[in-house]
């Protein structure tokens, strides 16, 4: 497993659980000299940063990346894939898919998080589940032409009422035969819905592609009341190699978390 940390470009996320919000050039720098193998990136679009310009920084830092969030498509531009409003859930797939392809190009995996959305009002859930689903058939194969997978990610119940559990999402996948789609296990959303954290990741098993490494507060690692052995034990069972990736607060500031973080993957994985 390799360790990555994220850098938000989004100004209306400032408050979120990202940890850089420098210019770019500084996050790579700091992600480098901590020891991080690559960046997790969150920006306002798929044109708000070249992908030659990213390409560079990569080179330069010698860091990969991680994978590319979706979510500026619902803080920044209010767009869901279960909005009522049938443009606007075009408008969503629209940005995705740009999000997919500038991922690509990179060799990292789009992220689908917030913008999965939410059922109610005048949305039943197996309606907004049905457009989820339909969205995903979309996605999957674009994302396959860059030999990459798409990740979804299950929420908790504050945050979406589809998907909540690395369980249900597993069997979603299968029902709708979603295949080169697999699940984030956020493991702040997991504190709050799983019953055993590391049992839901042994469940899930190969339906697992990304990990957010998270403390039981959202925070890095070390800081909440999280207990990594069992859930490090248990991705090492399903066969996971991928990233364990600091999608947490900047508490007490983003330098101290970034440190603790890389300090608690590496004693994790030692």
């Amino acid at each position: 497993m390799k360790a990555a940390i994220t850098l938000c470009q989004v100004q209306e996320a400032a408050a979120g659980p990202f940890v850089f919000h420098d210019p770019l050039a500084v996050g790579f720098a700091k992600a480098t000299h901590l020891g991080y193998d690559a960046v997790e990136l969150f920006l306002p679009g798929p044109h708000a940063v070249s992908v030659d310009d990213i390409k560079s920084l990569q080179a330069e830092h010698h860091l990969d990346i991680a994978a590319v969030g979706t979510g500026a498509g619902m803080v920044k531009h209010g767009l869901s894939l279960t909005d009522p409003d049938a443009a606007k859930r075009d408008q969503a797939i629209e940005f995705i898919t740009n999000m997919i392809d500038f991922g690509g190009q990179l060799g990292a995996p789009a992220i689908l998080g917030s913008m999965q959305g939410k059922w109610g009002g005048d949305v039943s859930r197996d309606q907004a589940l049905g457009w989820l689903a339909d969205a995903l058939t979309i996605f999957a194969p674009l994302a396959a032409r860059h030999d990459v997978p798409f990740i979804y990610e299950p929420l908790n119940r504050y945050e979406t009422n589809l998907i909540n559990h690395l369980a249900e999402g597993a069997r979603y996948l299968a029902t709708h035969k979603l295949d080169n789609i697999v699940l984030l296990a956020d493991l702040f959303h997991m504190n709050i819905e799983e019953s055993d954290v590391a049992q839901a990741i042994l469940d899930a098993g190969k339906h697992i592609g990304h990990v957010h490494y998270a403390d039981s507060n959202r925070q890095a690692m070390g800081f909440g009341h999280t207990d990594p052995a069992p859930i490090i034990s248990a991705l090492k069972k399903v066969g996971y190699t991928g990233y364990l990736s600091a999608e947490v607060f900047p508490f007490p500031d983003a330098d101290q978390c970034a440190a603790q973080e890389i300090k608690a993957i590496k004693e994790a994985l030692s």
